[in-house]
């Protein structure tokens, strides 16, 4: 059961659970990682704990989610180099000297010692704020405590804007919401034109920044009936395996021991490249709440 090539459809080996991407400042971040949003007290705790034991190696938080206490905890009990903690910057925090405190308690909370990425959790305050949280995070990077940073929910020109600053560091990752009905094509697409030998490449492959999603809209019948064809998998998992065939990282959510394990069983199938297209195809602009990726 070995990969032959990378077009989808032959790639049943090519990930595993704690396969990694390279990221654009050398460091390895795992493909799959648990997020913990909504998730508090002993109940983070254990799914942290439980997503460890199934042998998930990254665990995403924020400061807004107000578990970055319960994550170190469960991630304290294990050999904290073998785990990548994720955590964000909060819109209240942006600006330059509240964006150092925001890391010192972030620091405070999980009691890991370090972080390793660290991400601006959405560009609503502005560009004066954004650039300036980006000079501390920085910063944090020099000092060491911080690893890795990047950002989320930004678009295309809040990317734009922060590399026409010339910063220091280029970001690594852009966490953003991502399923087969809102693709963002211009984020993330890579399209190659069939009468060239070249392909032309979405701005984050451009810049070697890493695409993270989580994985929703499990109820939709068109979905559904695209996963009749990989049964016993679910929804779900064809969800999974879509952004990891679409070079995503993942972040499947679940606070039950069962459901987290369930969200791993994603190593021993893929999708055709005609299912790939299928699910490409249903885009509709479908946003959940709402799209920060859109904010001046």
């Amino acid at each position: 059961m070995s990969g032959k090539k990378s077009d989808g459809s032959t790639i049943m080996s090519k990930y595993l659970i704690d396969s990694t991407v390279k990221l654009s400042d050398g460091r390895f971040f795992p493909r799959i990682a648990l997020g913990v949003y909504l998730s508090e007290g002993k109940e983070c705790v254990d799914a942290v704990a439980w997503a460890l034991e199934a042998g998930y190696r990254a665990v995403d938080s924020a400061s807004c989610y107000h578990n970055e206490k319960e994550c170190g905890i469960a991630i304290n009990s294990w050999l904290k180099k073998s785990v990548f903690f994720s955590t964000k910057l909060w819109d209240p925090d942006h600006g330059y000297e509240r964006t150092k405190a925001a890391i010192d308690k972030s620091l405070r909370e999980c009691n890991l010692g370090y972080i390793d990425l660290y991400l601006i959790h959405s560009p609503n305050p502005g560009k004066e704020k954004r650039l300036a949280s980006w000079r501390a995070m920085e910063e944090a990077v020099a000092q060491g405590i911080i690893k890795s940073i990047g950002v989320s929910n930004y678009g295309v020109h809040h990317l734009q804007e922060l590399l026409d600053a010339k910063p220091k560091i280029l970001p690594s990752v852009n966490q953003v919401e991502i399923n087969p009905f809102i693709t963002r094509n211009d984020i993330v697409w890579k399209i190659i034109f069939r009468r060239l030998t070249k392909f032309q490449v979405s701005f984050c492959e451009k810049h070697h920044i890493v695409i993270e999603v989580l994985p929703n809209e499990a109820s939709d019948p068109k979905l559904v009936s695209i996963a009749e064809k990989y049964k016993p998998k679910s929804v779900v998992h064809l969800l999974i395996r879509w952004c990891l065939q679409r070079g995503f990282v993942v972040l499947p959510k679940s606070v039950t021991k069962e459901r987290i394990i369930e969200n791993s069983d994603v190593f021993d199938f893929c999708l055709s490249p005609e299912d790939v297209e299928a699910l490409n195809s249903l885009d509709e602009y479908r946003v959940i709440d709402w799209d920060p990726t859109v904010v001046p």
